[in-house]
């Protein structure tokens, strides 16, 4: 069987722009849209589109927005008039109603960034991260009724390096070579060259959406957990401290380096910021006082010298 004419794609973030785009660079002709409404962001509150839906308009592809699909009887009524061979959601960020997955003949696949069954749920980069995995990688797997539950149709894995933040290994995950292993998967999915693997639910493990709480460090943990915090809640929430009752943010890269004092202390030594954790010392690059603007770690030293033996709460 050739490529599918028509998909539906779902989508939200920046993260599934690349997925979105090689699927229009392929055989594969997008008939639809569906993404998550318009939102106010910043300070200001300004109303800003999705990264999906800005694609979308540049490409002339019909649009759906809704903030509950599952009552939504028109937008439904409208993707079964689209007659879509297949549906690809890629961090879409809502639960999509069985009535939408009713509709492809083909069926429903989702790209998730964990190995299922490992790391259900939402936050399966950042809580890779946070868990020291030394490798992740890309499911690609068929829907079904349940969160990140159906057969798999592929995997590729992706060794890490242990100096990864949530940013990076973003971008990592939906460079060429993962949405090229997407698009394979997807012809040898039509051409009948994929045996679908139920997972093993014995082996799953979840992850919920992250906190701004979550992000507060404890400087009473092991230099590598905290280490692993900053890296996975980098850019948001951003990991943050305290120092003298202002909120300190605090940004990778961060070295972790053999020493100890008091927990949460600030050392200076040849111009490196220096912090003491459980066991080792936790070296800073970058920081941002409340009310102030993000400043290099040496910047920070020339000017608050008096921070010498003060500490993060």
């Amino acid at each position: 069987m050739k490529a599918p004419s028509k998909i539906i794609f779902m989508g939200t973030p920046e993260f599934a722009v690349p997925y979105l785009k090689s699927l229009l660079n392929n055989d594969f002709e997008i008939v639809g849209i569906i993404t998550q409404p318009d939102k106010p962001t910043g300070r200001k509150q300004i109303i800003s589109i999705p990264p999906v839906k800005a694609v979308a308009i540049q490409n002339n592809i019909r649009i759906f927005q809704s903030e509950k699909l599952k009552t939504d009887t028109k937008i439904i009524e409208e993707l079964k008039s689209l007659e879509p061979d297949l549906t690809v959601v890629v961090a879409y960020g809502q639960i999509i109603p069985q009535a939408i997955l009713n509709i492809a003949k083909l069926g429903n696949i989702n790209v998730h960034p964990s190995l299922l069954p490992k790391y259900r749920g939402a936050s399966p980069i950042q809580n890779a991260i946070l868990n020291g995995e030394t490798k992740t990688g890309i499911t690609i797997m068929l829907m079904d009724a349940k969160m990140d539950h159906g057969p798999i149709l592929a995997q590729k894995e992706l060794l890490l390096a242990g100096n990864e933040d949530n940013e990076s290994l973003h971008k990592i995950m939906s460079d060429n070579s993962s949405t090229n292993f997407l698009i394979e998967t997807i012809k040898k999915f039509i051409s009948n060259q994929i045996a679908p693997t139920i997972q093993n639910d014995e082996q799953a493990t979840y992850c919920q959406l992250i906190s701004k709480e979550e992000a507060k460090i404890n400087w009473h943990k092991s230099a590598q957990i905290i280490s692993n915090q900053i890296r996975a809640f980098y850019p948001w929430p951003t990991a943050w401290t305290t120092l003298s009752k202002k909120r300190v943010k605090i940004f990778p890269p961060v070295n972790i380096t053999d020493g100890h004092t008091l927990a949460g202390k600030i050392i200076i030594n040849n111009d490196k910021f220096l912090i003491g954790c459980n066991d080792q010392l936790l070296e800073i690059s970058e920081l941002q006082i409340e009310g102030k603007n993000k400043i290099k770690a040496k910047d920070f030293i020339l000017g608050n010298k008096d921070i010498i033996d003060q500490s993060f709460e």
